[in-house]
């Protein structure tokens, strides 16, 4: 089933040559990187790593309205380690992803509420789900 949006909040616009070993910039100019294969010599970045940057980042404004819904009060030191697997499946490519959220002093049961929570509002969990592997994890 595909997801059509209500209203468009948001657009963003990226501009790439080159694919894997390429640049890829913003139409604002707030992001401008030289892209590089993962496990390559080049001095840039890779999508996978961008994925994983983007996820957490999303992930993390997922958490605090939640928590902003239900009165909660977030650690100010939480955080969100993503990583993002790149391999073969069957005879194409794909990713898989978990998050290991860091709630520190946040009592066990309310962040896995929390984190479940987050997980059924964020954008990209909702991109994701049923289309490739996520693992939440509390740390």
């Amino acid at each position: 089933m595909t997801t059509k949006l209500d209203k468009v909040l948001y657009t963003a616009r990226a501009h790439t040559t080159g694919g894997r070993e390429g640049q890829s910039r913003t139409d604002d100019g707030r992001l401008d990187v030289k892209l590089t294969s993962p496990g390559g010599g080049g001095q840039g970045t890779n999508p996978e790593q961008l994925f994983a940057a983007g996820y957490s980042a999303c992930f993390i404004g997922a958490m605090k309205a939640v928590a902003t819904k239900q009165k909660i009060t977030l650690p100010q030191d939480l955080a969100v380690d993503a990583e993002v697997d790149l391999g073969p499946v069957a005879q194409v490519y794909g990713i898989a992803a978990r998050l290991n959220v860091s709630l520190p002093g946040m009592d066990k049961a309310a962040a896995r509420q929390l984190v479940d929570a987050a997980h059924q509002v964020c954008p990209y969990s909702n991109a994701t789900r049923g289309n490739i592997e996520v693992q939440i994890n509390l740390v």
